[in-house]
């Protein structure tokens, strides 16, 4: 038995949770720190109403409540499926050092989880894209202004 056993088959066990409970699609995942189990979660994009409700987000936003911090570096995160590009980027975003996954994109699509046309999308010109983002250049001195005043705060936490 690998030291992955314990937390692929807990991530294994909230996919199945969720799914039977009715919460949303069959995923689970577990952040791990020192060998103990820091979050867990799994799909409750159904019974949330939140597209965001993920798996690994879930997951993510378990673990930062239990250890009090945003930045999860020293976790890794173990996912029952290789995590679609919303929740790739939570992970970056959580500094998470490594992701273990069981199914691959292709498992996923087979139960009508595709995430190919996303990965797609993301690398058109944004403007291009299914949905298009348009720049308002209007807005831009307004806006870049916001960002200014970040600069200015001497108590801003980088992240």
């Amino acid at each position: 038995m690998s030291e992955h056993d314990e937390f692929m088959r807990a991530a294994i066990a909230l996919a199945h949770e969720g799914l039977e409970g009715g919460h949303g699609g069959p995923f689970g995942a577990v952040v791990v720190q020192g060998g103990r189990i820091v979050g867990q979660g799994h799909n409750r994009v159904l019974s949330a109403c939140d597209p965001t409700a993920h798996a690994e987000v879930t997951a993510i936003r378990d673990a930062s409540a239990r250890m009090q911090r945003f930045d999860l570096s020293g976790t890794v995160i173990y996912v029952n499926g290789l995590p679609c590009p919303m929740c790739m980027s939570a992970i970056f975003w959580a500094r998470i050092d490594r992701i273990y996954y069981a199914c691959t994109p292709e498992d996923a699509a087979a139960i009508g989880f595709d995430d190919h046309k996303f990965y797609q999308q993301l690398a058109m010109p944004p403007a291009e894209r299914e949905t298009p983002a348009i720049q308002l250049p209007e807005h831009l001195a307004p806006a870049r202004a916001s960002y200014a005043a970040w600069l200015e705060r001497a108590e801003r936490i980088h992240y």
